[in-house]
């Protein structure tokens, strides 16, 4: 993304370039780029930045492979990201792309921070660490350049993703938004409300899951069916947090039971809005109970 002055090299299968970039130095030595070849090891892939016109349109299938065919971002964007500085990096086996990661430098009220706009792998290259390497790799590469948080979204009736970014990056949560994105028209969410989790990563400290509390009331609860579990409102939070439940996999029950998938996003909702209100902030996911913790205040 954001590194030394170099050129785009030439790709025989779309033709010269000549245009400046900014690469990702991924043979940089160092602990956070260590951690991240030790990650992608033992995903088996290499993690490479991806400049070329060619390899943008790899990372296009990628997409298209996750998400269908929906409003992708245009070639010329790419190309446009990758020259500017904010290259995608994207994860080899052997000389195929197996995924990527996308994102840029974006500034709020705390300053400088890299945004994680998307990160995929193809479908049967999923559930082997590819997308926790080039997180790792994303991670390396901001504080080779001086930047010390990631930003994303993630929906929250995701609890695969919940665990991904609360559980084994060590992220939390610190804002909420219904409908975040407007209506989407991708495979995964069309006909649902894009409502997001905001996620800030703090990334000096090495990947670590948040401590789990003990104690706390439950906000919203699963009921006790499993396989379709009805949201059952608990209690209010207290001034020492509250935990939401929520679906193991609301993807399944959205196609098995539109109806209950639907009122869990209403209630989900509601069950965060007030938490934040209150002051909280998500802090960690257990996976086994598929659970938030939501806690006081700011992270450090």
């Amino acid at each position: 993304m954001f590194g030394s002055l170099l050129r785009f090299r030439r790709d025989v299968s779309s033709g010269p370039r000549t245009c400046p970039t900014r690469l990702a130095r991924v043979d940089e030595p160092g602990a956070p780029w260590d951690l991240a070849r030790a990650a992608a090891d033992a995903a088996n892939v290499q993690l490479r930045p991806l400049t070329s016109l060619g390899q943008l349109d790899d990372a296009t299938d990628v997409m298209v492979a996750t998400w269908g065919a929906f409003q992708l971002p245009p070639r010329e964007l790419m190309t446009a990201l990758a020259h500017s500085g904010n290259a995608p990096l994207g994860a080899y086996d052997a000389d195929r792309l197996v995924g990527f990661v996308l994102g840029w430098a974006g500034v709020d009220e705390d300053g400088l921070h890299v945004h994680s706009h998307m990160l995929a792998a193809l479908p049967e290259q999923r559930h082997r660490g590819v997308g926790y390497a080039l997180k790792l790799g994303q991670r390396a590469e901001a504080l080779d350049r001086g930047i010390h948080v990631a930003r994303w979204t993630f929906d929250p009736l995701v609890a695969r993703n919940a665990w991904f970014n609360l559980g084994k990056l060590g992220a939390v949560a610190d804002d909420f938004g219904r409908a975040f994105y407007g209506e989407m028209s991708d495979e995964i969410n069309a006909g649902d409300r894009s409502d997001r989790l905001v996620v800030r990563w703090d990334l000096d400290p090495d990947p670590a899951p948040g401590t789990w509390p003990e104690g706390l009331l439950t906000v919203l609860a699963a009921g006790d069916d499993p396989n379709d579990p009805v949201p059952t409102p608990g209690s209010a939070p207290t001034a020492e947090g509250g935990v939401i439940e929520v679906p193991r996999e609301h993807a399944d029950l959205r196609r098995r039971n539109p109806a209950l998938a639907s009122r869990w996003r209403d209630a989900s909702a509601e069950a965060l809005e007030v938490c934040f209100r209150a002051g909280l902030i998500v802090r960690a996911f257990d996976r086994t109970r598929s659970a938030y913790a939501l806690l006081p205040g700011v992270p450090a």
